[in-house]
C-alpha cells in the first residue's frame, strides 16, 4: 500500500514526553475543514504547564523554518488557541499530506524541546532533509493534474490514502493513485444531487427524511449515517458510517440518483469533509456534546466546526440553518454563504429578513409548514398531518422537517414529493429506527429512543410529556465515560417526562473505567433526589432486563420511554413479541 511505503520513507521524530506539554493528535485533512477549503495537516497541542499563546508562537516559528527549508516558504499556516492548548494547520496539496503531517510533528518536537529546556532534541537540518526526501517520495503530479481537471469540469472528488474518486453514482470512477490513467476518459462522469447534514441532534432523522423525499419523487436515493449505508432499502453495511468511508461507499454505487450524507463532528475534525460539490448542507442545531476532543472545548467552537459543512457546497449551493438555535445564529454571523433559515415563528427576525431579501426560508404559520423560495410562500402541509411531530408535540421533529424540506427543494425535488414523504414517514423501526419508535403493548404506548445527551433526551421527554398517559415509565442507562455531573444532567433532562417509575439499567459492555453498578447507582440516586417519594426507582442488571420489567408492569393507558444504547435488537424483538 502506498501509505505504508510513505511511512517507511518518513523521518524519525523524537517527541518529548512531559505532562506540562504534549502533542495530543496530528492528522491529515483530506477535504474542506475547520481551517478552510485546502487539504493539509493539523496538530493539537495541550499545554497545561505553559502559556498556550507562547507555545503556539514558538511552534509557528519552527513550522515556518521547516517550510522554508522544504521550499514551501509561501505556505500560509493557520492556527487557533483554545482553553489549555492550541492547534496548528499546514495547508498542502493532496500529494503532500503525509509530508505536511510529519512537518507539523517535527516543528512541534523542535518547539517542545526548546520550551521545556531539554537537551537531546532533534536536529533541525536533519529533519528538513528527511522531510525533503519524504516530499519527493510522496509527490504524485498526475494526481494533482487529475484533481485540477475534475474541478474544471465541475466534478466532485473524494480522496483516501490509496485511491481517488470522481463523480457520483453511475457517473463515478475510482482510480488507484499509483495507477492513474493518462489521458483519463472523462466521458460519462457526472455528479448527482447531494445533500450534507450535520448537527448535535436530529441529523440522522433529517438525513433519512431527505432520502425519503427523494424516494417519493421516484428517485433511487441513498444515505450514509451513524446507522449504516443504504441505497433504496438495501443496506450495503451497518454501523457508524458518518465519515469519509461511508461517503465513498455510497457515492460509488451505480444505482444512486440522489445522495444524502450525515456528517459527524468527528469526521470533520479527523479527516475534513468527504465531498466538495453538494447542493445543500443542513445544520440542525448545536449543543454541548463530545467537548474536549481535538481542541473543541466550548459550544461556540463546536458551532464553528458544524458550520464548516458549508465548505462542501458547490458554487451556488445552499446552507440551511436553524434560526431558533442561538449558538448557530451567533456563529453564522462570521460567515458569508448563500443561506436559508428555518424557524417556528414567521415573525422571527431572520425569517423576516430572508423574506425581505427574497431569500428562501421555512417556518410554521397557522399550524402549517410553509416554504418560501424567496418570492412565493407555499403552504406545504399541516404539522398535525406529519406523523413525526406527534401531532405537533415533538418540536424537534418539526425543526427536522423544516430543514429537510428546504434541502429537498435545493436538490430539485418537487413539493408534491416533499409533502408525500412528510405525510408518510413515521417514527418506526422501518423508517426511522431508534428515534421515538412506538409500540403498543396491552393498551400502553411504549417508545424507544437512542437519545444519548441532555439536549436530545430533554427534547424527547418534553415531547412525550405532552402525550396523555396514566402512569409514566422511564428506563435510563449510559456509558461510563461521562462525568458524574454529565450523568446527573442526563437524568435531569429525562425527568421532563415526569415519570412515576424509573429503571436505571447497567451496561456491562460500556463501563469504560467505572465500577460495575456505579453508573446505574448515580442515575438512581439523582432520580430519587428529583422524584422524592412520588417516583419508584429501581436498578436492572441490563437494558433488556430493565425493559422486561417495565413491559411486565404496563397497563392500558400507561406510557413508557426506553432510552436504549445497548441490546437494541433484543429489546426491539421483545417489544414486537409483546405488541397487541
Amino acid at each position: 500500500m502506498r501509505s505504508a511505503q510513505i511511512h517507511d520513507a518518513a523521518p524519525d521524530i523524537a517527541v518529548p514526553d512531559d505532562p506540562a506539554l504534549w502533542l495530543d493528535s496530528c492528522r491529515r485533512l483530506l477535504g474542506p475543514n475547520l481551517f478552510g477549503l485546502s487539504t493539509g495537516a493539523v496538530g493539537d497541542a495541550l499545554t497545561p504547564g505553559l502559556e498556550a499563546a507562547g507555545v503556539l508562537d514558538r511552534w509557528r516559528a519552527e513550522t515556518d523554518a521547516l517550510l522554508a527549508a522544504l521550499g514551501w516558504a509561501g505556505t500560509r499556516t493557520a492556527s487557533r488557541l483554545f482553553q489549555g492548548g492550541a492547534s496548528l494547520f499546514v495547508p498542502a496539496p493532496a500529494d503532500r499530506l503525509f509530508t505536511a503531517a510529519y512537518l507539523v510533528e517535527a516543528a512541534w518536537a523542535l518547539a517542545a524541546f526548546a520550551l521545556l529546556g531539554r537537551a537531546g532534541g532533534p536536529d533541525r537540518d536533519g529533519l528538513a532533509a528527511g522531510l525533503r526526501t519524504l516530499a519527493a517520495h510522496e509527490a504524485n503530479p498526475p494526481l494533482i493534474a487529475l484533481i485540477e481537471q475534475a474541478a474544471g469540469r465541475g466534478l466532485d472528488r473524494m480522496l483516501d490514502d490509496d485511491a481517488v474518486s470522481f463523480g457520483h453514482g453511475a457517473g463515478a470512477v475510482t482510480w488507484d493513485v499509483d495507477a492513474l490513467p493518462d489521458p483519463p476518459d472523462w466521458r460519462g462522469l457526472h455528479d448527482i444531487p447531494l445533500a450534507l447534514v450535520t448537527g448535535t441532534n436530529g441529523k440522522t432523522t433529517t438525513t433519512r427524511l431527505i432520502a425519503a423525499m427523494a424516494e417519493a419523487a421516484g428517485k433511487v436515493a441513498g444515505l450514509s449515517s451513524t446507522d449504516g449505508v443504504r441505497v433504496g432499502r438495501d443496506y450495503l453495511d451497518r454501523g457508524d458510517y458518518s465519515g469519509p468511508q461511508g461517503a465513498r461507499m455510497l457515492l460509488s454505487d451505480p444505482r444512486l440518483e440522489v445522495g444524502v450524507l450525515e456528517v459527524a463532528r468527528g469526521g470533520i475534525l479527523r479527516r475534513g469533509l468527504p465531498v466538495t460539490r453538494a447542493r445543500a448542507a443542513v445544520v440542525t442545531n448545536v449543543a454541548a456534546d463530545h467537548l474536549g476532543q481535538y481542541g473543541i472545548m466550548t459550544v461556540p467552537e463546536l458551532a464553528r466546526v458544524k458550520l464548516a459543512i458549508r465548505l462542501g457546497l458547490a458554487p451556488g449551493g445552499l446552507l440551511i440553518l436553524n434560526a431558533d438555535d442561538p449558538p448557530l445564529v451567533e456563529a453564522a454571523r462570521a460567515i458569508d454563504c448563500r443561506t436559508a433559515w428555518f424557524a417556528f415563528d414567521p415573525g422571527h427576525p431572520l425569517i423576516r429578513a430572508a423574506r425581505g431579501a427574497d431569500h428562501p426560508c421555512a417556518f410554521v404559520e397557522a399550524g402549517r409548514i410553509m416554504l418560501s423560495d424567496g418570492h412565493v410562500v407555499t403552504p406545504l402541509i399541516a404539522v398535525a398531518e406529519v406523523p413525526l411531530t406527534l401531532s405537533g408535540a415533538a418540536r424537534y421533529n418539526i425543526e427536522n422537517a423544516l430543514g429537510a424540506a428546504l434541502a429537498a427543494r435545493a436538490l430539485g425535488l418537487p413539493d408534491a414529493a416533499i409533502r408525500a414523504a412528510l405525510a408518510s414517514f413515521r417514527s418506526d423501526v422501518r423508517d426511522n429506527p431508534g428515534r421515538a419508535n412506538e409500540f403498543s403493548v396491552r393498551g400502553a404506548r411504549v417508545f424507544v429512543d437512542f437519545a444519548h445527551n441532555p439536549h436530545s433526551i430533554a427534547a424527547v421527554t418534553s415531547a412525550l410529556a405532552a402525550v396523555p398517559a396514566g402512569r409514566r415509565f422511564l428506563m435510563l442507562s449510559h456509558a461510563g465515560d461521562r462525568s458524574d455531573e454529565d450523568i446527573a444532567g442526563l437524568v435531569e433532562g429525562a425527568f421532563a417526562l415526569h415519570p412515576d417509575v424509573v429503571v436505571a439499567a447497567e451496561m456491562e459492555h460500556y463501563l469504560r473505567g467505572r465500577r460495575p453498578g456505579e453508573v446505574p447507582g448515580l442515575i438512581a440516586a439523582r432520580s430519587r433526589e428529583l422524584g422524592g417519594d412520588r417516583v419508584m426507582v429501581s436498578v436492572a442488571p441490563s437494558p433488556a432486563a430493565g425493559a422486561q420489567s417495565i413491559i411486565g408492569a404496563l397497563q392500558p393507558g400507561d406510557l413508557a420511554l426506553l432510552l436504549v444504547h445497548d441490546e437494541r435488537d433484543r429489546i426491539f424483538a421483545m417489544l414486537s413479541a409483546a405488541e397487541g
